[in-house]
């Protein structure tokens, strides 16, 4: 049976987790529908999910329709967890986009619409609730076509809509019966086919078979979007929204001749506390009890391997996770045995069918803590292992302070966190205010040296040590002016890996990049001289340097795209700089404003509150990641976490145990 792999993406409430429930029943995997509200759907397995009633993190099911093998991945919908949403995207074959007919399309609509177009995810629309009041039918395909796409087409038509009455028509690929609509299907591919084109323009004459078949492709190649109306409560529409799936939606053929090829694109626990990988299989086969090859990318860019024998596999059939003694291309399988598995890892070899992973980073950190301090350590071992089996979770330890640090996307995913210890982990935490994670940045050079017993240096090491600012995006680029036979290996080892972990904290705390440190001088006494000795005096040297070169500091900025009505812009020009926004460029269309700039990340979740409020909810808020820029006047310092260098004194007192 051939398979194919759809994802469920939609904002909040715009009903796809019953979407999901209503496809699983109409297609025999579930006896009786689950509620949102009332906390029993399937694919909301965590107990927290049930409860706020919103999806955490992607589900996995599996389903057959028409004859076909069906893989369905129910992703969030929140904003906090849109990483979460691009992981999922990468093993897709196609998305179902759902839009509420009451709502329409909302500000996370248009984002993940955005990175759907981005990845050349071939999409489907479903327009959810049309049995509720305030559904309409003609003017959320309008807004459709206005705010996301204007190759959207609807393949359906609804009769009474915003009644409980509302039924759904399916539009036919007929000349006789449907000629507007096929009309309509040939204009729009007309612009991706100049044969159709050439064709429609001579006015000969073009068949039913052939429109259907060049919309197909074009709805394959993300460059159409089919449009269907329905109820996931009432189930009307979806019976043809399952068909659109099948008809339209690239099926994988089975390639199990050539060579392995897959990702892993989700982990779990299962009771035991053995850790479960999710596999997409891009060609090949896995089987059980064989060897595999597992690669992955370091931070220079360089693909490790190491071989891992699977112990366990299992199948998504019908609803359910069983045994397998096979896994074939195009499919998912769930595999034991990958020893320290992360998301992204490759299985077997690597492949252009593979679509990189994008990983977020979270710029934003909280300092978290539990209410009985006696427990630090177990909720220290409760962050580890769900950062294993979520890489949005970053856990990072002041051991100094004893402090917990977790970095995040936002408030909610704050909330989600201190649900899950407290469910899964009965730990019981609060945390500090969230802060956003800034960057230092060398200003000019700076350089300094200590010579072996000579001044107050107490280490049997010379050290010499020269910073500059580097090119953007350089990291930190490490070079040797001196001979690499001055110094045994572990000597240099030693320095440089010591340079690494001292940036972390630059003068005011915060992490340093984009800087070039040169070994410039160097010295040693054998046998008496230890690799200690380096690790001890180079955070002493090093942050000398720095402070003679001075930081800068940078805060993250978001690329913003701001879209008003033509009433309110100077309004929203006028917030905007208020919280030291920089506008671009603005564009007006079909009386609305699109402003483009950048903002500021610590002001991007206060402007979005306002927003609503100023623009009486029509204002709609897109933001990505834009890279770093310079603070200007009062500078944000972050306390530090070692034993600061930047005091002599102090440092030498605490590593040389005076204390």
């Amino acid at each position: 049976m051939h398979t194919m792999n759809i994802g469920i993406l939609a904002h909040v409430d715009a009903g796809k987790t019953s979407l999901a429930e209503r496809i699983l029943f109409d297609t025999h995997v579930i006896n009786e529908l689950g509620k949102v509200d009332q906390g029993n759907t399937q694919t909301d397995a965590m107990e927290l999910e049930r409860k706020r009633g919103i999806t955490i993190k992607a589900s996995v099911v599996s389903f057959v329709a028409h004859g076909l093998k069906i893989n369905l991945i129910d992703t969030p919908g929140h904003a906090d967890f849109i990483a979460e949403v691009e992981r999922s995207l990468s093993v897709l074959d196609g998305v179902i986009l759902v839009v509420s007919a009451v709502e329409g399309v909302q500000a996370q609509t248009k984002i993940l619409f955005s990175v759907l177009n981005k990845m050349g995810l071939p999409t489907i629309l479903f327009v959810n609730k049309i049995d509720l009041t305030g559904a309409q039918f003609d003017a959320t395909i309008m807004r459709i076509r206005d705010k996301l796409t204007p190759n959207a087409i609807s393949l359906c038509r609804v009769e009474h809509a915003g009644t409980k009455m509302a039924s759904v028509a399916e539009h036919r690929f007929d000349w006789n019966t449907d000629p507007a609509f096929l009309e309509q299907c040939i204009e729009l591919v007309a612009e991706y086919d100049e044969q159709l084109l050439e064709s429609y323009v001579n006015g000969e004459g073009i068949s039913e078979g052939q429109v259907k078949e060049k919309f197909g492709k074009q709805v394959r190649q993300a460059n159409v979007y089919p449009v269907y109306f329905g109820s996931a409560v009432t189930g009307e529409g979806v019976s043809h929204l399952l068909a659109g799936v099948t008809e339209w939606f690239p099926v994988n053929e089975h390639a199990e001749k050539e060579p392995l090829s897959g990702v892993v694109f989700k982990l779990e626990k299962d009771p035991s506390g053995e850790k479960a990988a999710y596999v997409r299989l891009f060609s090949g086969s896995m089987n059980m009890r064989e060897q595999v090859k597992l690669q992955r990318k370091n931070k220079q860019d360089a693909y490790e391997t190491r071989i891992c024998k699977i112990k366990k596999l299992h199948a998504l059939i019908n609803g359910k996770s069983v045994p397998a003694a096979k896994v074939t291309s195009g499919d998912l399988g769930k595999v034991w045995g990958l020893e320290n598995v992360q998301i992204g890892d490759v299985v077997g070899e690597r492949s252009d069918l593979i679509k990189r992973f994008s990983f977020t980073v979270p710029q934003m950190e909280t300092r978290i803590e539990p209410v009985e301090p006696g427990k630090a350590h177990l909720l220290y071992q409760a962050l580890i292992g769900m950062s294993e089996e979520d890489p949005l979770i970053q856990v990072v330890k002041d051991d100094f302070h004893q402090d917990l640090y977790i970095r995040i996307f936002g408030e909610v995913q704050k909330e989600v966190i201190e649900a899950a210890l407290q469910e899964d982990y009965e730990l019981d935490v609060r945390f500090s205010e969230t802060r956003t994670i800034c960057l230092e940045k060398p200003a000019g050079t700076g350089q300094a040296v200590e010579i072996i017993m000579e001044a107050n240096n107490p280490f049997f090491a010379t050290v010499g040590l020269k910073v500059e600012p580097g090119l953007p995006g350089s990291g930190i680029d490490y070079r040797l002016e001196v001979e690499l036979g001055s110094l045994p290996l572990a000597f240099h080892k030693a320095i440089e890996e010591t340079v690494c972990t001292t940036l972390k904290q630059g003068l005011y705390g915060w992490e340093v990049t984009d800087i070039v440190v040169s070994l410039t001088q160097t010295g040693y006494f054998s046998p008496t001289s230890a690799a200690g000795d380096f690790r001890k005096l180079v955070p002493l040297v090093l942050m000398e340097a720095l402070a003679q070169a001075g930081t800068h500091v940078y805060e993250p900025i978001h690329a913003f795209e701001l879209t008003v009505p033509a009433a309110i812009l100077s309004k929203a020009v006028f917030k905007l700089s208020a919280v030291q926004a920089v506008v671009h460029e603005t564009a007006m269309h079909n009386d609305t404003f699109y402003i483009t700039g950048t903002i500021p990340v610590a002001a991007t979740e206060v402007f979005k509150r306002s927003l609503h409020t100023f623009t009486r909810g029509e204002g709609v808020m897109l933001v990505e990641p834009a890279g770093f820029i310079r603070i200007n006047g009062d500078l944000p310092t972050r306390e530090r976490t070692d034993y600061n260098p930047l005091n002599r004194k102090e440092y030498l007192l605490h590593v040389l145990r005076a204390y």
